[in-house]
């Protein structure tokens, strides 16, 4: 499958090339698919910190599991995100109206994953803001 090629014209340029393929490429390197605001927030370390206090919190550790056992937020389930189906198996066994709460390493795959739920039809996605680093 060829990449698409438009034509735009500008003032000062006879002819301009935009590559839809690398532009799509870009998009989804540069988060181009933004999640839905009012279902996803990304919380820095204390707004994180306080929310996860509560009793009964779904906080969700999305990194592998060697990951994990090298040091995790206390009351963290773990869920590799890398583990496909049974990411989703495991994710489905969560309460969908009660908030979700995520971290991975960085927060990109966080991220990823907070689509993924959210597009299983939960209610709210939070996620740490650079991920476990800056815990």
């Amino acid at each position: 499958m060829g990449a698409t090629i438009i034509k735009m014209d500008f003032p000062n340029y006879k002819e301009n090339k935009i590559n839809i393929k690398n532009m799509s490429f870009l998009s989804s390197l540069f988060g181009g698919s933004a999640l839905n605001s009012d279902k996803f927030e990304v919380l820095d370390k204390n707004a994180f910190k306080a929310a996860i206090q509560q009793k009964k919190v779904q906080l969700v550790d999305v990194r592998t599991l060697r990951e994990y056992k090298g040091g995790h937020i206390g009351k963290a389930i773990n869920i590799d995100l890398f583990q496909g189906g049974s990411f989703k198996q495991a994710i489905e066994k969560l309460d969908k109206s009660k908030p979700v709460y995520l971290y991975c390493r960085s927060g990109s795959r966080s991220k990823k994953a907070a689509k993924k739920i959210l597009d299983m039809g939960f209610e709210k996605v939070y996620d740490l803001k650079g991920g476990y680093m800056q815990w």
